[in-house]
């Protein structure tokens, strides 16, 4: 299959909106996240996505978005 090739901006968005998730403002703040490099950035977007608990139907539907298949 096709893999997709996210820009980093793209990344950058993916990341705040995980990070920021259901709070007023993120935890850390996303801006930092212009400085490391693309690799970094998918890290920790997989990380991100790896760490999810218990979801709810609505939850795991806006999550989906973010899902890259290979």
């Amino acid at each position: 299959m096709n893999s997709i090739k996210q820009t980093k901006e793209e990344l950058l968005l993916d990341i705040e909106q995980l990070i920021s998730y259901g709070k007023e403002e993120p935890t850390i703040n996303p801006k930092l996240l212009v400085y490391m490099d693309e690799a970094s950035l998918i890290s920790i977007k997989k990380g991100l996505l790896s760490r999810v608990g218990v979801l709810s139907d609505a939850d795991k539907i806006w999550l989906e978005q973010f899902k890259k298949y290979e």
